[in-house]
Parts: structure tokens; C-alpha cells; sequence
């Protein structure tokens, strides 16, 4: 059995890392690479560096964190945030990274994957799902370009499907698609996708822990793994969108920030109720 992995999250602008609620009221939380060495000598066994600048203009100032962070510590790093183009990617590739995760570059242009894919490797590309469960209030912005496109058409959301279903959103959760996160997950693995970033949106930041159904239904869906994110306010959390929820990494930020837990802590605790992990 493959051991189940513990991943932290860091938000980093203009080279800080930084911390607030929906990227509202920011205060500088440190320097990202002490924090990567924090977290790399607690065990952690990956880390994300979401970058919220993510402007092209200012993508050197991640450029270089992450340049800085791959001579100091030697666990896989993953950079998220405005990434637009295949340059983009190599960019990154380059400085030290070894994924990268994309989002609403999947959502305009599917196909942009497969090219990731075939150009850098699967291993290197990480689909991020933000998704949110579907009410009859949900509004929708205009459709993409490519819904009418023959191969892309069945993760189109339908109206007749019935049951607990989900939609993607762009934009930290204010821009909904009527695209199932389900069968967007399933193509995006189709396209080559290597691995799911999935995030409840209707947890992120709640601490009430995963949304099990969500990550479950993913999980079952595709061959890739699946990282669950999305509202861990406690181990027990982590516990069950790893076990109940068939996740193969589980990623905090919160808990493991503010030093309520430690991934060692974290890693202790599972292994206690019997989840295979690498301490």
C-alpha cells in the first residue's frame, strides 16, 4: 500500500508568504523558504506554494522563491497561481519545482493539459478542482468557448442529472461553470492530467474538514491521485478524508500555520489509527 502523504500549503505574494480569509486582509506571515524548511524538517513529504500574485509580470518573485527553497530543502515542491502558457511551465520546471497546478487555464482551454502533458510529463501537471455543491440558487457565468466541442461535451452540468452533484468554479470560488466537477475530473485524466488538486469550496476555510462525499466520489472516479483540501480544523480530519474519503494526500494550511498542529503530530496520530504513512 502506498503511503498516504501530508502536504502543506503556503500562500506567497510578492516573495512573502502571507495569510488572510479568501485573500482578504492579508498580513505577511514570514519568509517562504524558513517556512519550507520548517515544514521539510517536520516530515512533511510535499509542499504548495500557491502563488496569488500570479501576474506575469511578477512571476520572477516566485521564480526565485522557488529557487531559493529548492537549494535549502529537498521534498517535491508544487507552484499554482496564474499560469497561463506551456513558457509559463517551463519557467518554473526550471527554477526547481517539480509539479505545476493549473485551474482556470484548464477551464479555458482543456486541451492546454494534454499539451502540458506531452510536453513536460503527466507527473508534472496537476489539475486543481475547485468545486461546490449544486443548489437550485446557483448562477452560472457564460460558457466556455469549447462547450459545444465533440469530445469535451459530456462534462457539460445537466439539468436532468439527479442527486448530490457538484460544479467547478474559477477565481477562488466567485465564478461558477456549469461544468461537473466529476466528469471534468474524469476528462481531465483522460487529457493527462498526473494528479487532482481537489478543494471544497463549500469547507474551504471552515475547519468543519473535508467535504467526504466530494473527495470520495473523485477519488472512486479516477486512477490519479487525489490531494483533498478544504476545511481540516483537526487530525481527525486529515484522518478521514484519507480513509473515508479515499484521498491519497491531504493538504492544510491553517492548522499547520499557526502551529495548532505539527505534520509530525499530524503523521503520529495517523499512523496510531493505522493509515500508512512516512514518518
Amino acid at each position: 500500500m502506498l503511503a498516504k502523504r501530508i502536504i502543506p500549503c503556503l500562500d506567497v505574494k510578492d516573495g512573502r508568504v502571507v495569510k488572510g480569509v479568501s485573500f482578504v486582509n492579508l498580513r505577511d506571515a514570514g519568509d517562504p523558504v524558513e517556512n519550507a524548511k520548517f515544514y521539510d524538517k517536520q516530515g512533511a513529504d510535499e509542499l504548495v506554494f500557491l502563488d496569488i500574485t500570479a501576474s506575469h509580470e511578477k512571476r520572477n518573485i516566485i521564480i526565485d522563491v522557488v529557487m531559493r527553497t529548492a537549494e535549502e530543502v529537498f521534498m517535491p515542491l508544487t507552484v499554482g497561481g496564474g499560469i497561463k502558457t506551456l513558457d509559463d511551465i517551463r519557467e518554473l520546471l526550471k527554477s526547481g519545482c517539480d509539479k505545476v497546478s493549473v485551474n482556470t487555464s484548464a477551464v479555458k482551454d482543456p486541451f492546454f493539459v494534454s499539451r502540458a502533458a506531452e510536453r513536460f510529463g503527466s507527473q508534472c501537471i496537476v489539475v486543481a478542482v475547485d468545486a461546490k455543491r449544486v443548489t437550485k440558487e446557483m448562477t452560472y457565468t457564460d460558457d466556455e468557448p469549447w462547450v459545444n466541442e465533440p469530445s469535451l461535451m459530456d462534462v457539460r452540468l445537466q439539468d436532468s442529472d439527479n442527486g448530490l452533484r457538484w460544479a467547478i468554479s474559477t477565481h477562488g470560488g466567485r465564478k461558477m461553470k456549469r461544468i461537473d466537477a466529476v466528469k471534468w475530473a474524469k476528462k481531465m485524466e483522460e487529457l493527462g492530467a498526473g494528479e487532482i488538486l481537489l478543494t471544497s469550496m463549500d469547507r474551504d476555510g471552515t475547519k468543519d474538514g473535508y467535504d467526504i462525499d466530494l473527495t470520495r466520489t473523485i477519488a472512486e472516479a479516477v486512477s490519479i491521485p487525489v490531494i483533498a483540501s478544504g476545511g481540516v480544523g483537526n487530525l481527525e480530519h486529515l484522518y478521514e478524508g484519507l480513509v473515508y474519503g479515499k484521498a491519497d494526500a491531504a493538504l492544510a494550511a491553517s492548522i499547520f500555520h499557526y502551529r495548532e498542529y505539527t505534520v509530525k503530530e499530524a503523521k503520529e496520530y495517523l499512523m496510531a489509527k493505522g493509515v500508512v504513512v512516512r514518518l
